[in-house]
């Protein structure tokens, strides 16, 4: 396995570059080039069995790309690499415990096994998480909540620069999820840590995330920040006429518009500088009618599902 050592754009603290995996010869992860920013969220987003894991194994050197780049901290990631795993903090797949330990118990052997030797913080890293009065509490005891955020004070209790959380929400309810989501707020506002995290539960991403990556089948369809994504599609307006063909020629050429065709009645536009009411004046002067005209909005959701299904709904 061959890795380039060049570095990477500045700014970013993760990269990968054309990251490849084949398993049995069939490329489960292909060429995927992802590049995240330091301090922010970064919501990793695909169905069930798109790559996510695989991808963030290959981060953690859990598993071996057949070719690509990866740069971590503008360090290149051989084979052999191991000594920048202190500055990441992980939960990949379902947490393991020692079940009859405290979860204080449980962060001191975590500590001693990664050769961790200041544990004077663990009980404020429980209290971080929300654990401080369940500090002597034995984990058999612990509710699915309570151990994906003892998972997530196993992940920080080294002071880690990056987080790397695979489905962290998933199975909990919406309470757990709620704490989740504002924990991982707080760990990035107040402690500075980049964090990437997977889902395939849209409505969560869309509410922490800075950055969105959009993987299917092992491909990244997209990565694209909310900021671009809110902007790009708050003003789509959305117009049935008498003739898409016609309208859609007018509208580029005197409004400078972007026109996309949905069907034989339907139009949707993006990029306008002037009311929706005067383009409707105007198409009506050239012989158009226009039956509705409506400002709609495309939720992460909607957008993810069309992406995944092929196509952009307003693009």
């Amino acid at each position: 396995m061959k890795y380039k050592q060049e570095v990477l754009s500045v700014g970013y603290i993760i990269q990968t570059q054309q990251l490849t995996k084949h398993f049995k010869h069939a490329p489960i992860i292909n060429h995927v080039s992802m590049n995240i920013k330091e301090g922010e969220i970064y919501g990793f987003l695909g169905p069930n069995g798109a790559g996510k894991t695989t991808i963030m194994k290959m981060l953690l050197n859990l598993v071996k790309p057949n070719s690509g780049v990866i740069h971590i901290q503008n360090e290149p990631i051989t084979a052999t690499s191991y000594k920048y795993l202190k500055d990441i903090g992980s939960l990949i797949e379902y947490p393991i415990f020692y079940e009859e330990l405290t979860s204080y118990e449980n962060l001191q052997i975590h500590c001693a096994y990664i050769g961790y030797e200041d544990q004077s913080h663990l009980k404020e890293v429980l209290k971080i998480v929300g654990l401080q009065a369940a500090e002597k509490k034995k984990v058999k005891e612990f509710s699915l909540g309570m151990r994906q955020r003892l998972a997530i004070a196993r992940a920080i209790v080294s002071k880690p620069r990056i987080l790397i959380l695979d489905e962290p929400i998933n199975g909990l309810d919406p309470i757990g999820i709620k704490e989740v989501r504002e924990l991982l707020v707080m760990l990035k506002q107040q402690y500075g840590m980049t964090i990437l995290i997977s889902s395939h539960i849209v409505s969560e991403i869309e509410s922490i995330a800075d950055t969105i990556g959009i993987l299917n089948n092992g491909e990244l369809l997209e990565e694209i920040s909310m900021h671009s994504l809110r902007e790009k599609h708050s003003s789509t307006v959305e117009m049935v006429v008498s003739d898409t063909a016609k309208a859609k020629k007018l509208l580029e050429e005197e409004f400078n518009a972007e026109v996309q065709v949905i069907n034989a009645a339907v139009l949707h536009i993006q990029k306008l500088n002037e009311k929706p009411s005067i383009l409707t004046k105007r198409l009506v002067l050239h012989g158009v009618d226009v039956e509705k005209v409506e400002t709609i909005h495309q939720s992460l959701e909607e957008y993810f599902v069309n992406r995944i299904n092929g196509g952009r709904l307003h693009d």
